[in-house]
Order: C-alpha cells, then sequence, then structure tokens
C-alpha cells in the first residue's frame, strides 16, 4: 500500500467534470460507510439525513485570488504567471514592489533581470528562479490588489480544458465557495462548492453548528508523487489558521460525543496538523506540511465530504487512509461505472 501505483484508476476523459452543475447543490452524491464498506447513491441536497444532530461541520474559508496573469517578454513572446503565495507575498514589499514566488509558463526559460509586461498595466521583474518556480517583484502602489482582482484569471485546474466561462466571471463565482473570505489560495476546497446559503441554514437549524479554519491550498496539495515510494514523498507547507473558536466548537463537540465532519482534505489536514494526543485541537496558524497516507491515525476527523480525486494523488491517499485503500478504489471503481463526474467541478462523496 506504499507503492504509488496503488493509488491508481482507470478514468475515462469523458467524466472528468468540464463545468460546474447548474445549481451549486445539484451534484450527486455517494455515501461510503466507514465500518460496513457499503455504497449508498444519493443527491447533495440529501447530505442532511447522513448527519445528526450535535455534529460540527468544519469548513476551509480560504478565497481563491484570480492569480493568473497574461502577458508578453521583451521580445515579444508570451508569457503567462501564476501567483503562487498571495496571502504571504501581500505584506512583503521591497522598494515600492510587491515580492510572490510564481510559476511561469513561456515558450523558453526566463531568466533574472526580465522584465514582463501583463494585462492591465501590471508589471513585474524576475528576480530569480527558485526550482520551478520564479520570485517575481511586481511594480505596485496600494491599488496593486484591486487592479489584480479586476485584471486577474481564475487558475483553473489544467485538467479542465475549455476557455474560462463568460470571460472568467462565471468561473470567478462558482469557482469559489460560498464562505470563501480569506484570501490567499491558488485553487478552490473543491468539496465545498457544492454548500449554498440556504443549505447551510437548514443544517444549523436541524443541530449542527459550523465552524471555520483556513489552509491556503498551494501548488504543493497538486504537485504530482514522483517517487515509487509514497512515504519518501514530501509536501510542501501551506499556511494555516486555526481560530479560538473554532478549536473550543471542535473540543466542545468531541467532549460530548458529536462527531467532526470535515468539508474537504484540506479541512481534515488542519484539523489533523493541530491535534493533540488527547484527541483535541489547539488553536494557531503556521504552517502544515503533514502528509496523510495509509497507516495514519486520525486523532478528530470523524467524517468527511470530499471529491474525487486524481489518480495516484496525495488527496487519493488521504481518503485512501480514512477508509481504506480497496475500499477507496471500490468506490471509484462503482463511480466510474455509474458515470458519477469527477475532479473539481465533479460529485460529492461523503465517507461516515
Amino acid at each position: 500500500m506504499y507503492q504509488l501505483s496503488d493509488y491508481d484508476y482507470s478514468l475515462p476523459d469523458h467524466l472528468i467534470a468540464q463545468q460546474p452543475a447548474p445549481r451549486r447543490d445539484g451534484s450527486r452524491l455517494m455515501v461510503v460507510e466507514r465500518v460496513s464498506g457499503k455504497l449508498h447513491h444519493a443527491q447533495f441536497p440529501d447530505l442532511p439525513q447522513w448527519l445528526r444532530p450535535g455534529d460540527l461541520l468544519v469548513v476551509n474559508n480560504t478565497r481563491v485570488v484570480p492569480g493568473r496573469l497574461l502577458g508578453r517578454k521583451p521580445s515579444g513572446g508570451k508569457v503567462e504567471a501564476l501567483i503562487l503565495d498571495f496571502a504571504e507575498g501581500i505584506g512583503h514589499r521591497r522598494e515600492g514592489c510587491y515580492l510572490f514566488n510564481c510559476l511561469l509558463r513561456a515558450s523558453k526559460r526566463v531568466k533574472p533581470g526580465t522584465h514582463l509586461a501583463f494585462e492591465g498595466g501590471i508589471s513585474a521583474e524576475v528576480v530569480a528562479a527558485r526550482g520551478d518556480s520564479y520570485q517575481l517583484a511586481f511594480a505596485g502602489d496600494a491599488d496593486f490588489e484591486s487592479r489584480l482582482e479586476r485584471i486577474g484569471q481564475v487558475p483553473l485546474p489544467p485538467y479542465i480544458k475549455r476557455p474560462p466561462k463568460g470571460g472568467g466571471a462565471e468561473d470567478r463565482r462558482r469557482y469559489q465557495t460560498v464562505y470563501a473570505s480569506r484570501k490567499g489560495a491558488i485553487a478552490a476546497p473543491t468539496a465545498g462548492l457544492h454548500f449554498t446559503p440556504a443549505m447551510l441554514a437548514g443544517l444549523r437549524d436541524g443541530g449542527l453548528d459550523v465552524a471555520e479554519v483556513t489552509l491556503h491550498v498551494g501548488y504543493g496539495t497538486f504537485k504530482p508523487v514522483r517517487v515509487a515510494d509514497i512515504r519518501e514523498h514530501a509536501m510542501h507547507a501551506e499556511s494555516y489558521y486555526l481560530p479560538e473558536k473554532t478549536a473550543a466548537a471542535v473540543n466542545r463537540t468531541r467532549e460530548a460525543g458529536g462527531r467532526i465532519v470535515a468539508v474537504g482534505t484540506t479541512t481534515v489536514r488542519t484539523l489533523e496538523y493541530a491535534a493533540r494526543r488527547q484527541g483535541q485541537v489547539i488553536a494557531g496558524h503556521g504552517w502544515c506540511d503533514l502528509f496523510i497516507y495509509p497507516g495514519y491515525t486520525f486523532k478528530i476527523v470523524e467524517a468527511m465530504i470530499t471529491n474525487f480525486h486524481l489518480p495516484q494523488s496525495t488527496l487519493l491517499m488521504l481518503v485512501s487512509a480514512f477508509a481504506g485503500r480497496q475500499r477507496m478504489l471500490r468506490a471509484y471503481r462503482e463511480a466510474v461505472a455509474r458515470e458519477y463526474r469527477f475532479f473539481s467541478y465533479g460529485d460529492a462523496m461523503l465517507i461516515a
């Protein structure tokens, strides 16, 4: 269960969702029972019947930054930049510039010292090359953040092979959870895309509480695993924040016998990273580099809402640790057979 090939499965291309469902809560829902292994097929609005009064739903409130910028090099060649660390970089100015680590896509490797001109009058100088990323100094004043909001594009995953919807406006709305509030992610915590304000209100009315954490989804979450033995893979650290209010709610719920229901793998990793042996979490902020794979003992999370993940991904390894690798692979084969929609804009799974 430690070989990368143990987490492969066959997925027809037509099952990779290219568009969100017409309604946020219009996706299907597969329910996987952790103890019995039984599978149930439902619709996402049916979720409340699988939850219990006294459960605590924990969501990730990170907000996707429209950090994909299109521009040109001095030669006229096209270049595309993706800001990786907006949440940290926006606070670090140097001589009137904002410093960010970025991914760059161009026909040739871009050398330090190169000046790049992006749409909307945004410009940057390549300061340094750092492995597979670059440090860019963006010329900017107090208006830089608002200009980025206007000009930048939402960085949709590479397996969504279509132009942005409605010139990008539709993806800006749908590739963002309704509770997103803290800017800093390069990708959405997609398990939360299915929730509507009405559904969250209904869950609260039904006796569930909802609490928030922040984990700014970074490049490391999606970076391919390139080692044959997954135990040799190193996760990139991602910025997290677990408020005192949320820590108190988690600890109070566990003491009262309720379940902690994590919405998304990023929420799972945040809670488990902040866990202590006695089954409580500690409030705080910092950098989470927790890699969860089979053999891990969960301390906090007792149920999980998630989407269907890429083959050989760390996310598939995490859900396999939670419910069992063979059980997850069987559920994925069932999802393929029943033509569930996969990945970011796809259908949902509840593991409980």
